[in-house]
């Protein structure tokens, strides 16, 4: 019977693995251990990728808008900011400063203004005005 740990050792020692994209011999886009890009990912490989992702996003919103103003928000409106950090990253989130400000103050009528004062509001469109009235209201 085959060895699946010693395959899967093989196969980590021959593809070695790359966190990043990167065009292998033939130029096919590749990724971790020899994943062609080209074929795309399954169902469950995105939805994995999407809880890592959201994961990350709430990490984000904490570090950007502080733990104790987080924490004190309601749910509607953490999921907000986890939302937004997951779409713009920390470094464009940071950019909000007015509306980071305005949260420190519970000011949620000024905080959904300024969301929707940016670049980032044009760009995303709908997302923008939603997310921002369930700023505003506090409830989706």
């Amino acid at each position: 019977m085959m060895d699946a740990a010693r395959l899967r050792t093989q196969i980590q020692v021959h593809e070695g693995c790359s966190l990043k994209p990167y065009a292998d011999s033939v130029g096919v886009l590749t990724i971790g251990y020899g994943r062609n890009l080209n074929e795309g990912i399954s169902d469950d490989e995105a939805e994995v990728m999407l809880s890592n992702d959201i994961t990350k996003a709430v990490l984000t919103a904490h570090r950007v808008v502080g733990s104790v103003t987080f924490e004190g928000l309601s749910d509607e409106r953490q999921e907000v900011l986890v939302n937004m950090a997951f779409n713009l990253g920390e470094t464009r989130m940071k950019k909000f400063v007015h509306m980071l400000a305005a949260l420190t103050v519970e000011d949620y009528e000024r905080v959904a203004a300024e969301m929707l004062d940016s670049k980032w509001a044009r760009q995303v469109g709908a997302r923008a005005q939603q997310l921002s009235e369930i700023m505003r209201k506090g409830a989706h």
